[in-house]
């Protein structure tokens, strides 16, 4: 069996030999039971898919592959290729009490996609058809195991149109797991979040029973149950179709850079812009950190890209509307050179891997808040990242913008000893999210929550999160989907209280 997606570093030993990072008790598998799914679909209880279905790309368990461990093993990897097989496959999970944790291309880095206590994996790379087209609408079929490269290239190649979502992970990410992450791509500000161009879907409930959700425009027909599984994480059911909305391709595009001489300008001349009815599809600011290291500044002022596509007269207004909040705030007219390199570089993962390999600890924090908050939520994730010992920096970027607010985020990077670096990377995450946090942001962006953020959901959820809890109880009563995470509690643990199965 081949699984989608790319590897994110190698293994510091062979599949059979690795050892499993993570102190849970994998459910033991009844009798017969990997012969009766094979009797459904694709099934490998291979050690190297096994090992490879039971990871992502959450920057601590790179440190674990390169000491020989995985976060954990999964007993057995299913490939289906229908919905009904999927069906059965979580039918015959639920009648017997196994875990079921659902994968695409496993390029999530929060944890979200390993199988805390071991069972089944349901790899959905299969399942990567597009299917009905609707181009009169705009609206397109596409299985969750498509990739987000290949479904652009079709779009566009085939049917002229875009989805519009861009995602870093673009090449390596799956349309289910954006849906299940709730994920942000590049071009947000002209297109939106996944939560804005997804129409509908089709998911396999933990029972095997199938439903539907959505399709219809501004429907008022009873709540949107649609969102219960977007950013679900594969919680509370199967996403095995999805309905995404589409633009034709853009028949004109401008670019435009700036500079400031400190962040806050910035903010104010991105949430003047974009309360002025401006949206470019690219809209990113840097502090002067990510401008000297990423952009080649001086380390004093703070560089802004701007990126447009449509028609030539929304392109053209959407810049002059841009460049007036800009120098509005102070900005400085930069060469365009500055948008071309980023553009050269925005999918480039490669520094990650090479300073985990040089005993680095590395990682990224998004969050979002109010126009109002974005200043001061800056300046205490910073200071209280810096503060952490071994912590040799801690930057930021405004990525996504909306009307009420914007996404920040932030990198930072330590270099302890080797023997503290696992507690190093806990206390970076618990001091960034707490200050965030206190600061008025929300819990995450477009990354989720997974294992990295489950501590923080209750404080992060409030008295919601009990709400949370219930859903899961009436959607997957026996608890089999992907459990361990989001901090609620799992019969498979035994917890009652929402421990998390780390750190």
């Amino acid at each position: 069996m081949t699984l989608g997606g790319t590897t994110p570093i190698g293994f510091g030993t062979g599949y059979p030999e690795l050892l499993e990072h993570l102190n849970t008790r994998a459910v033991e598998l009844p009798a017969n039971f990997v012969h009766e799914l094979g009797q459904i679909c694709e099934t490998s209880t291979e050690p190297s898919d096994t090992a490879e279905a039971g990871r992502d790309w959450w920057p601590i368990a790179m440190h674990w592959a390169l000491a020989g461990a995985l976060p954990k093993r999964a007993a057995v990897v299913v490939s289906p290729i229908t919905t009904d097989e999927v069906s059965r496959v979580a039918r015959l999970c639920n009648d017997h009490e196994v875990p079921l944790t659902v994968v695409g291309g496993r390029s999530g880095v929060c944890g979200a996609a390993i199988p805390v206590f071991g069972g089944v994996v349901l790899s959905t790379h299969r399942m990567s058809s597009l299917g009905e087209v609707d181009s009169e609408s705009g609206i397109v079929e596409v299985g969750p195991g498509m990739f987000g490269d290949e479904l652009e290239s079709t779009l566009g190649a085939q049917h002229g149109l875009t989805a519009g979502h861009h995602p870093q992970s673009i090449n390596i990410s799956t349309v289910g797991g954006w849906v299940a992450c709730r994920g942000a791509g590049q071009y947000s500000t002209r297109y939106g979040k996944i939560d804005d161009i997804v129409v509908g879907l089709e998911v396999v409930l933990a029972d095997g029973s199938v439903i539907r959700t959505g399709g219809a425009p501004g429907a008022a027909d009873g709540p949107d149950l649609g969102s219960l599984f977007l950013g679900s994480e594969g919680q509370l059911g199967v996403i095995t179709r999805v309905w995404l909305r589409t633009h034709p391709l853009a028949t004109h595009s401008a670019k435009a850079a700036y500079s400031f001489p400190d962040f806050a300008s910035g903010i104010s001349a991105l949430r003047d812009t974009i309360r002025g009815g401006a949206t470019p599809a690219v809209l990113r600011l840097y502090d002067a950190t990510e401008s000297k290291r990423s952009h080649g500044m001086d380390g004093t002022r703070c560089a802004l890209i701007v990126f447009d596509e449509g028609s030539g007269e929304l392109v053209e207004a959407t810049l002059t509307a841009t460049a007036a909040s800009a120098m509005s705030h102070g900005g400085t007219s930069e060469s365009t050179e500055l948008v071309d390199h980023w553009f050269e570089h925005r999918n480039d993962t490669t520094a990650l891997q090479a300073l985990t390999q040089k005993g680095f600890v590395v990682d990224t924090m998004e969050v979002a808040a109010p126009w109002s908050r974005l200043s001061a939520i800056y300046e205490s994730v910073c200071s209280a990242l810096r503060a952490v010992p071994h912590c040799r920096a801690a930057s930021c970027h405004l990525s996504h913008s909306y009307t009420d607010g914007a996404c920040l985020y932030f990198t930072f990077a330590a270099a302890p000893p080797p023997d503290q670096i696992e507690s190093t990377y806990v206390a970076l995450w618990d001091a960034g999210q707490t200050a965030a946090l206190d600061c008025g942001s929300n819990l995450s962006h477009h990354h989720g929550v997974g294992l990295n953020r489950a501590r923080f959901a209750r404080r992060a959820l409030g008295e919601s999160f009990d709400v949370l809890v219930a859903m899961k109880r009436a959607l997957d009563p026996k608890g089999i989907l992907n459990p361990g995470k989001f901090g609620i509690p799992s019969r498979f643990s035994g917890s009652e209280n929402g421990v998390t199965p780390w750190p």
